[in-house]
């Protein structure tokens, strides 16, 4: 299974983790004093918050994957799409 990875940096994590958890409509799957993360399954997605310091906003983007074969696969199709990988 692939994985849409979003993390964004808070400048307050205890409000975002209140309106994430209530958008998603389930509290993080992993909550530390400066990081939450959610794994949904619908849609499929790796969301995180952090409040690490960073300026307020989006943080980093990724796709995620379980397996090596889904890695390679998904190598091949930045290959194929010109991305340096």
């Amino acid at each position: 299974m692939k994985r849409v990875h979003v993390h964004l940096s808070v400048p307050n994590l205890e409000q975002a983790v209140g309106f994430y958890s209530a958008l998603f409509g389930s509290p993080p799957s992993l909550q530390r004093s400066d990081y939450a993360k959610w794994l949904l399954d619908d849609p499929k997605l790796n969301f995180a918050l952090s409040q690490l310091g960073h300026g307020a906003g989006l943080d980093h983007l990724g796709l995620q994957t379980e397996s090596r074969k889904e890695l390679r696969a998904m190598t091949y199709a930045l290959k194929r799409a010109n991305v340096t990988v």
